[in-house]
């Protein structure tokens, strides 16, 4: 197969040769693991809202080849290219965001969607991706030349972002983002006073969104303080953990799961529970250790390159895929407070598994070995 491949001149043969077979897969297992759910959990979903039983199944079908699509068209392009994709996608995104605050629908007490043809779009999806490319940019500039202002440009976009973010609100969003970004800047050589103000500008925000954003002071009262939080939060919690006790380790069997039956949002934001109960523990491990090895491998990629644009957009993309699959988890048994965020490529939502395969196309591109890496990949 691999002297087939080497002969072939093509552009998908010349991508198949280059491209991370490694990560290509798992996240091509990902996807075959959020199909199997979503058809076992969807369908109670969709009877809930009087929707035809297979409704959002067939919509995450659809969405599926319309994300891998993008993943695979994006992943062949070159790094210049992807800069202009990724410039592209953020001015149009931030236009969008800006139109979500006048114009958009609220939705659980926060304006996050707008409707494009008949079409629910959620323009933060495609910013927080496209805007870790744009830092990676500037720091990569101001790399090549030391005048160039390119911290301080990347600090202005991770702030106007992390406000409309809040804006709207989307506090995990807004932690996700600047997180990601911080790391971007942290590994460009950000000088220690700057990270300690980050940090504690981090902790300012948390603060006053929890004194002024009702939105926000439910949901961190739900995880500190039950007997005071929403009650509505504190029982998808509990239903969510009660289905990882009857699950138990290798769960109690396709279909045969009551938490799909009992939480509203267990096609996408508790998916991780009804993989738990149906699948078992190991199911649940073997998703952390398929997210966990796209992240390390990603990173590891670009250890040893020589080009310095890859190496920091790489590790904003990987570390923000990692990050927005940890508090999807860590929502679903209730280590931090609950956060509607989906699972990256396992969970139901258009506007995220084509912004997430958008994502992992720029990682898959720029960790091909024609971009100047050495070695086996």
């Amino acid at each position: 197969m691999d002297k087939f491949v080497r002969r072939d001149a093509s552009v998908l043969g010349r991508w198949w040769w280059t491209v991370d077979h490694w990560l290509l897969w798992a996240v091509l297992t990902l996807v075959a693991i959020g199909i199997v759910l979503s058809v076992s959990a969807s369908p109670c979903v969709a009877t809930k809202i009087g929707a035809s039983r297979y409704f959002f199944v067939k919509r995450h079908l659809l969405t599926v080849p319309l994300a891998l699509g993008a993943m695979v068209s994006v992943s062949l392009l070159s790094p210049s290219n992807i800069r202009k994709l990724a410039a592209i996608m953020l001015v149009t995104g931030l236009f969008a965001m800006v139109c979500v605050l006048l114009w958009g629908h609220e939705i659980k007490g926060s304006k996050r969607w707008i409707s494009l043809f008949g079409i629910s779009l959620q323009p933060s999806e495609f910013v927080k991706s496209s805007m870790l490319v744009i830092v990676a940019w500037l720091l990569w500039e101001r790399q090549m030349d030391p005048h160039f202002q390119g911290i301080k440009l990347a600090g202005g976009l991770i702030l106007t972002v992390a406000v409309l973010n809040i804006c709207q609100p989307d506090i995990g969003m807004t932690f996700v983002t600047v997180a990601s970004s911080s790391v971007q800047i942290f590994i460009s050589g950000m000088p220690l006073a700057w990270t300690i103000a980050s940090v504690l500008c981090a902790t300012v925000c948390l603060v006053v969104s929890y004194m002024f954003i009702p939105h926000v002071t439910q949901r961190i009262d739900s995880f500190f303080k039950p007997e005071l939080g929403d009650l509505d939060q504190l029982y998808q919690v509990r239903q969510s953990l009660e289905a990882f006790h009857h699950g138990g380790w290798f769960g109690c069997g396709p279909g045969e799961g009551i938490v799909k039956r009992l939480v509203p949002d267990a096609h996408a934001d508790f998916v991780f529970s009804v993989a738990g109960e149906e699948y078992g523990i190991f199911l649940c491990f073997f998703i952390v250790c398929l997210f966990g090895f796209i992240v390390i491998r990603s990173l590891l990629s670009v250890i040893a390159s020589q080009d310095i644009f890859a190496m920091f957009a790489v590790t904003g993309l990987s570390v923000q895929l990692g990050l927005q699959a940890f508090v999807n988890m860590s929502t679903a048994i209730k280590l931090v407070p609950t956060k509607g965020m989906t699972l990256p490529f396992i969970s139901y939502g258009g506007s995220s598994m084509i912004a997430v395969g958008i994502a992992m196309g720029i990682i898959l591109a720029l960790t091909r070995r024609k971009h100047g890496f050495s070695g086996e990949v």
